[in-house]
């Protein structure tokens, strides 16, 4: 038998095979795994000799031997790939905050930056120099750092998929971010805030988060069932999220969906606390729960005040119709809250590093600490350090005590730190206080308090008004409705104007016994009342069987007044015969 006449032996099933085609070029086939609907995965490569396609097709087997072979399937992107992930995937299992720092990553920067290269082709040094591009244009450290986080999150992904064999933003070196240092406020600074605090509506939102720390979501999210008086404690359950707008006016006024006249949230208002360190109990002090005490009976008053106008939704801090507070407004009360007390800008935020370094201060327990503040045992060294602030009086404390221990001096006099209650107001021997019915408003002058008095009188009759003459200790510390700080001038004084309407789901107006257009006197210390606006309107549907909708209008100008209340009714009439396009139900 001739050489020539020896049959072949048959490769195995699945081993790899390399041979010469009609085209003269050579080719090799490998066995890399099963694809989905359960044939075999062999992957074609071809190159002009047999070494070279030698060489492929081991580096594919050894690939394929180490698990390391991209799944076949679509050629992605980095821009294809990524607004895959951030809408198909991560949309669905983070929250809504998360996922919009995701979207302005994706959108804004990476995929203007790095959208068009091939996923499988990206590599660590294009995402470096990125990086540096963000930089030179004038990103912050953090803007580029936050980007780099997203997009090795979507590349995490990626590899889990098997669309990628390895994560080049795990590889490439991240921007560089210092953490600034946060500089709390002291002692006195607080107190100072606190009496300008008590000028203002919802005087107990500052002092908690001055005096405890919750973050701005979690005092705005707070309701009145959190709350145990009798316990004092404050049971931390929920966070505000921000607002979402879209246009209710089918985009026709021309402005961005957040100032648009017809505006609908489309995103829900709270969400419980994602981890079981930050659904926690706090203790209260007396002086703060006196304070709640006394905001619940002003609420109750201006609920009353409000009358229809009133959403009643059981949150602690409202705006003057019983909404929860918008992050931004609060925010902003924030900003001139600082200014009129004349304490140094600083963010919202440092009121919580502010009360973490009085907890410091006071020498409360580190495992205390971590409850109060809602940090997690596995990161809460690392958020002390990042919160608690070695102040100078820490310092000098801690100083005095080496001193006491080794020398056996004490404290020198002259060192020693004034007391947490002393007031920061100058302390006259006599406030006069203006009763305004069941309100009390403090002045410095007398004559100021009985110039309001007078006027009030004219405007209530029936309530009664009159000039009360106060000890200043008693004042500050016995005061009902709080110790707030004096007026040194004349207050304001407004007419407001407010409208009214009633409609039925099909947009037919109803007669409700109360007058529709009405005003009434107000001064700047009635926020439940004052307002400086010309006019500021809304629609609601008001719940129960009826699901009428109200059209509610007030403002300082008459004439705006009026206009604005056409505006409003035509949008009830609108919202009651189609309760669908403004999310009142699920049919649209």
């Amino acid at each position: 038998m001739t050489r020539a006449s020896v049959p072949k032996s048959r490769q195995p099933n699945g081993a790899s095979s390399i041979y010469l085609g009609k085209d003269g070029r050579w080719h090799g086939r490998v066995t890399v795994g099963v694809k989905d609907d359960g044939t075999p995965d062999r992957r074609h490569v071809s190159r002009k000799t047999r070494a070279e396609v030698t060489k492929v097709v081991r580096e594919l087997e050894q690939q394929r031997d180490k698990g390391a072979v991209r799944k076949v399937g679509q050629s992605w992107t980095v821009k294809t790939w990524l607004t895959h992930w951030v809408e198909n995937i991560a949309a669905v299992h983070v929250t809504e905050n998360t996922i919009d720092g995701y979207r302005v990553a994706v959108y804004h920067h990476l995929i203007p930056g790095l959208g068009a290269h091939r996923l499988e082709k990206l590599d660590p040094e294009h995402l470096e120099g990125f990086y540096k591009k963000m930089q030179d244009n004038g990103s912050a450290a953090g803007t580029a750092h936050q980007a780099h986080r997203t997009i090795r999150t979507a590349l995490n992904e990626a590899v889990r998929r098997q669309h990628l064999t390895s994560n080049p933003a795990s590889i490439a070196k991240a921007p560089k971010v210092e953490e600034e240092e946060v500089e709390p406020y002291t002692v006195e600074e607080v107190q100072h805030l606190l009496a300008e605090a008590a000028k203002h509506r919802n005087t107990a939102r500052w002092v908690i988060a001055l005096a405890l720390g919750l973050r701005q979501g979690e005092v705005l999210g707070m309701q009145w069932d959190d709350v145990d008086f009798e316990l004092g404690v404050i049971r931390v359950r929920r966070g505000r999220l921000r607002p979402r707008y879209k246009h209710g006016c089918g985009d026709r006024c021309g402005r961005k969906p957040g100032f648009c006249p017809q505006k609908i949230n489309t995103r829900r208002e709270t969400k419980n606390a994602k981890s079981r360190a930050g659904q926690r109990p706090i203790g209260v002090p007396d002086e703060l729960l006196q304070l709640l005490r006394q905001h619940r009976e002003v609420q109750a008053r201006e609920r009353v005040r409000a009358r229809d106008l009133w959403t009643e939704k059981g949150y602690v801090f409202t705006s003057p119709i019983g909404e929860p507070l918008n992050p931004n407004t609060d925010y902003h009360k924030w900003k001139e809250l600082l200014k009129a007390a004349g304490v140094r800008d600083a963010r919202l935020h440092d009121a919580r590093h502010t009360a973490a370094t009085v907890l410091l201060i006071l020498g409360v327990s580190d495992a205390v600490v971590d409850s109060i503040m809602g940090w997690e045992p596995g990161k809460s060294a690392r958020m002390r350090r990042r919160y608690q602030h070695l102040t100078s009086r820490v310092l000098k404390d801690t100083a005095a005590k080496v001193g006491g221990l080794l020398w056996g001096t004490e404290q020198a006099a002259g060192s020693a730190a004034p007391e947490v209650g002393q007031s920061p107001v100058p302390a006259e021997l006599v406030v006069h206080v203006a009763r305004l019915g069941e309100r009390r408003v403090p002045f410095l002058h007398c004559e100021h308090a009985e110039e309001v008095v007078a006027r009030w009188s004219d405007d209530w009759p029936d309530h009664p008004a009159e000039v009360e003459a106060w000890d200043r200790w008693r004042w500050e510390h016995q005061a009902p409705g709080g110790a707030s700080a004096l007026y040194d001038r004349m207050p304001e004084r407004a007419v407001v104007f407010h409208a009214r309407a009633l409609f039925l789901p099909g947009g037919e107006r109803i007669a409700t016994g109360l007058p529709e257009q009405w005003s009434m006197p107000a001064w700047d210390f009635e926020t439940d009342r004052y307002t400086d606006r010309a006019s500021a309107w809304r629609t609601a549907r008001r719940p129960g069987t009826g699901q009428e909708v109200e059209a509610q209008v007030r403002g300082m100008d008459k004439t705006a007044v009026e206009v604005a209340f056409a505006e409003a009714c035509a949008q009830a009439v609108d919202r009651a015969r189609n309760p669908g396009k403004y999310g009142d139900t699920d049919e649209w």
